[in-house]
């Protein structure tokens, strides 16, 4: 069982800044023998629910993989906003081919500026809408982990009016394989967001190119078969192929496949499209244990990236929140879980 191999949670480990929101880490081990991880990040100028409007990628790195890491370098800023990704780049997850260093992520873009302060354009503000509603998926590309990168003019997955991912789609999780080609899981929608709480549920579909530099074809025309669950309500996918199969670990949205909502579940498949959950469905809880003994029951815990060392996880790195007295968000950072051979 996945959530076997979950180790106490180092109290120092993986990232944070004082004058930021963090949000979505992935791990890589560097052509420079050392850890670097990319993260979302956004000013706490802003609310923490402007991700969808301020989210920029950074990278930092580490000498040891449970690090603590250090901020390094913005990887992928606001540009133009006629760009697809002009106003935010969010939830990257990097990955390695033959010296190719390929990140993907999610980028959106609306019109006017950026919201500057925590009073202006806030959650479910016609720009946070229009940014969420806009959300592809694009993939950048460098010779080096520390870049310079390549970034595309146009999305690698985009939306397909009339199907169930027409609005948007967002989250990537590939799975890189030695050979070049992808596996590619999303999270998409045909509910456009309104302002107000999302009124729709959430499926994963499934894309594969032969080679990463090649357009991407979706597998099937609807979304991933869960066997016994054909409405799921998951995202937040992340899948690995562990030599016989894919797995994966995706966010239950209501608890009703894995009995904790918004926890982990883990699911296998052997071609990507049809998967099965696991004997013990629920992979990662949202009560955390860290490494001086105490406990925290996280409000959330998501975004799940592993990190691979010979091709074998040894780390799942998660983002999580804190809030205050009031019920407020008052921190978000990414914590590092290690973990022990299956």
């Amino acid at each position: 069982m996945f959530k076997n191999r979950i180790q106490p949670a180092p109290v120092s480990g993986s990232f944070r800044m004082a004058d930021y929101w963090i949000w979505g880490a992935s791990p890589i081990r560097g052509d420079d023998g050392r850890y670097h991880l990319f993260a979302s990040r956004w000013s706490k100028a802003v609310s923490f629910l402007h991700w969808a409007t301020n989210s920029e990628v950074v990278r930092a790195s580490a000498d040891r993989p449970e690090g603590p890491y250090e901020f390094e370098e913005v990887v992928l800023g606001p540009r133009d906003p006629e760009f697809w990704d002009g106003c935010c780049a969010h939830n990257p997850t990097i990955h390695e081919h033959n010296g190719t260093y390929l990140l993907f992520y999610t980028g959106t873009t609306y019109a006017g500026k950026r919201p500057d302060d925590r009073e202006r354009d806030g959650h479910c503000s016609v720009k946070w809408v229009e940014g969420w509603n806009h959300k592809r998926i694009g993939m950048a590309v460098a010779d080096s982990v520390c870049g310079p990168w390549r970034r595309p003019d146009v999305p690698s997955l985009t939306v397909r009016p009339g199907a169930w991912d027409s609005v948007i789609v967002s989250n990537p999780a590939p799975c890189v394989r030695a050979d070049g080609s992808v596996l590619l899981v999303y999270k998409g929608t045909d509910v456009k967001h309104p302002q107000g709480l999302f009124p729709g549920r959430f499926h994963l579909g499934v894309a594969k190119t032969d080679h990463w530099s090649k357009p991407f074809e979706r597998l099937g025309g609807t979304p991933i078969r869960l066997e016994g669950h054909p409405d799921h309500h998951i995202e937040d996918a992340s899948i690995w192929w562990n030599g016989r199969e894919y797995e994966m670990i995706a966010k239950d949205m209501t608890g009703e496949l894995c009995g904790e909502a918004q926890a982990g579940l883990h699911a296998h498949s052997e071609d990507g499209l049809n998967w099965e959950l696991s004997p013990e469905p629920k992979a990662v809880s949202r009560t955390v244990i860290w490494d001086d003994g105490t406990t925290t029951k996280c409000p959330k815990l998501e975004r799940w990236q592993l990190l691979k060392e010979g091709g074998k996880p040894t780390h799942l790195f998660a983002a999580t929140l804190a809030k205050d007295e009031r019920g407020m968000i008052s921190d978000s950072w990414n914590c590092v879980l290690p973990l022990v051979e299956d």
